[in-house]
């Protein structure tokens, strides 16, 4: 038992049987998480809703009690290795947060990295966590191998917003301060304005700030969604919401009235406006050093070599 913070959180330890997960309804086929559960507490996080599918706490519980996936690398590593294996591109971080506090102990995450590093396996990273800056080398490595890429979700440089809706992360200027750091390494790194929140981090100031920020950070690209509210999201978030700022509590009832997504209507200014401001602050790949994996067919001969 160990606390985070005020909070006092629970770590279990327990093997897994299967360490990429095949996914439906998303951007990616195959997703790997070292841990289940975050430490992070986002009010918003859309996994309470998965939590909740499962019949497991949604609310103020979730993120204190966090399972480590002791050999997720050794079936990693065997997973990689079958026939059947195309060497897809896999995600590393969709449900829960690889850098979080327990990875500075347990370096399951680094782990892993090794593995599809070995195997030239393409993988993405989405983190919070600027523990990452640890394996900068080794990202650099993989990505001279395979396409590597990092995103940092930065919704907000406001500190009052980031507090109280992102209670267990580091600050997000220390966030782009990491992504620096790997861009300076020649690794892909780009900023993730997600999940935007209505009447608190969409109007064209906050995002502007979000976006110079980026820009003087190095990042290689940006872009954002909106918030979106499952069951098991929506309950916890409204619940906050209604604490923290209960003038902005009728707007969002009004506007998640029919559903868990933001009317396309009311979503669409602020990604249009993200995508503007980019492009009038220069928001592009300008890395100085450009890590470059050899050809398929190359990489290839090098693993029959």
């Amino acid at each position: 038992m160990f606390y985070h913070g005020r909070v006092r959180v629970e770590y279990r330890e327990e093997p897994c049987k299967v360490a990429l997960n095949h996914v439906k309804g998303m951007p990616f086929g195959w997703s790997l998480n070292p841990y289940m559960g975050c430490v992070h507490r986002c009010t918003f996080c859309y996994v309470r809703a998965f939590e909740r599918r499962a019949d497991r706490p949604s609310d103020h519980r979730y993120g204190t009690s966090i399972r480590v996936k002791l050999n997720i690398a050794d079936r990693l590593r065997v997973e990689l290795a079958r026939a059947s294996w195309a060497g897809e591109h896999v995600v590393i971080g969709a449900a829960t947060d690889p850098y979080q506090p327990a990875e500075g102990r347990y370096r399951l995450t680094r782990a892993c990295i090794e593995v599809l590093r070995d195997a030239s396996n393409p993988f993405a990273i989405i983190t919070r966590g600027p523990l990452i800056v640890r394996d900068a080398e080794l990202l650099a490595e993989a990505a001279a191998r395979a396409d590597v890429s990092v995103t940092f979700s930065v919704p907000t440089v406001d500190d009052e917003v980031w507090r109280t809706t992102e209670p267990g992360t580091a600050p997000p200027r220390q966030r782009l301060r990491a992504l620096k750091a790997l861009v300076a390494h020649g690794v892909r790194a780009s900023v993730g304005m997600a999940p935007l929140l209505p009447g608190l981090s969409d109007q064209p100031s906050s995002l502007e700030r979000v976006i110079v920020a980026a820009r003087e950070a190095g990042a290689c690209g940006i872009w954002a969604n909106l918030l979106y509210l499952r069951p098991g999201t929506r309950e916890y978030f409204l619940e906050c919401l209604a604490r923290d700022w209960p003038e902005l509590l009728p707007g969002y009832e009004r506007l998640y009235a029919r559903g868990a997504y933001l009317p396309q209507a009311d979503a669409r200014p602020a990604k249009e406006e993200v995508r503007r401001l980019a492009k009038v602050h220069g928001v592009r790949d300008r890395r100085t050093v450009k890590l470059r994996p050899p050809e398929r067919d190359e990489q290839l001969s090098l693993l029959s070599a």
